[in-house]
């Protein structure tokens, strides 16, 4: 009962950081306003986490494995590359509106991570995107995509899809699944051969 409660406790305070520190970012978020969001004094969030370093990276290397799990089952796949990248695209799109938070803190404030994580942590982004963009270059090959840079294509794609945190919030005009597919029609209508 205790392990659980220090658990929940340990989840409440990674989901809260995760809100402030894209709130205000990793550096302008202290512990003393993580306690205060979470509910608790300052001293005693140590009884749940060694500190402000660790929360950042526990959430960037959650989002970064969640990422990383999801390719490799995609990869595994027998479907078509148009396909695989559809099914990464919307990946993209479904953690920005489930984990929003952390999404973003994992893509703004990794850089401050401390060493060896931020090494380990750009090598893990680094995997990704080499994984993604053999996909792109797979279907190349394939016939299914039109022959462009396989870098522009990748990054075309991938800062695309960042920009749903900005501005899409539930219960706007658009669900989350017509969302997905608007984005997927776009980026994929100009990448897909006809």
């Amino acid at each position: 009962m205790i392990t659980t409660r220090k658990t929940n406790k340990r989840q409440l305070i990674l989901e809260e950081a995760a809100k402030l520190f894209k709130q205000k970012g990793f550096s302008g978020t202290s512990m003393r306003d993580l306690a205060g969001e979470v509910g608790i004094e300052a001293a005693s969030m140590y009884n749940h986490i060694k500190s402000k370093d660790e929360i950042l990276e526990l959430i960037c290397f959650r989002v970064s494995s969640t990422y990383i799990s999801q390719l490799a089952e995609i990869e595994a796949t027998e479907a078509p590359f148009v396909e695989k990248i559809k099914s990464l695209i919307r990946l993209h799109i479904r953690l920005m509106i489930e984990d929003g938070a952390a999404v973003s803190v994992a893509n703004h404030d990794w850089k401050y991570l401390p060493e060896p994580a931020l090494t380990e942590f750009k090598d893990a982004r680094k995997q990704y995107e080499k994984g993604f963009a053999a996909l792109i270059e797979q279907g190349i090959a394939a016939g299914e995509f039109q022959p462009v840079n396989v870098s522009v294509a990748l990054f075309t794609i991938l800062s695309a899809v960042r920009w749903v945190e900005l501005w899409y919030r539930p219960g706007r005009e658009l669900s989350a699944e017509e969302l997905e597919a608007n984005i997927v029609t776009m980026l994929l209508t100009g990448l897909e051969k006809k």
